[in-house]
């Protein structure tokens, strides 16, 4: 049987995009997301930020660099992988990478603005 899977995240955009083409002339961008949640109250009020690596292909790469700008509130849709490995400190750490099926522009930034995969 096959499996699926999907991750929606709703965060602030933390770079601008990177825009590169592959050796085939296929468009990819990178950029990472913020994705803080806040809980608790008063004084006890606490944050954590969690950091997700997006990455767009073909015309939604080309769209995100149009359109995608650091500090800009985003969703986006897609699939997720989670890597392994060793920080500079030999400690294990991990990363969260997003490959986008599509976004969503939220805020002021570029309102009404959205990318699908093409």
């Amino acid at each position: 049987m096959a499996g699926y899977q999907q991750m929606i995240i709703v965060g602030n955009v933390g770079r601008d995009v990177t825009l590169r083409y592959t050796q085939s002339g296929v468009a990819v961008a990178d950029f990472s997301v913020a994705v803080t949640r806040r809980f608790g109250s008063g004084e006890q009020r606490t944050e954590k930020t969690l950091w997700v690596r997006v990455t767009c292909w073909r015309n939604l790469a080309e769209i995100a660099n149009q359109y995608v700008k650091k500090g800009t509130q985003i969703m986006v849709v897609g699939t997720v992988e989670v890597s392994a490995y060793l920080d500079k400190a030999g400690q294990p750490a991990a990363t969260l990478e997003l490959t986008a099926d599509n976004f969503q522009l939220l805020g002021s930034r570029g309102e009404g603005q959205q990318g699908e995969r093409g």
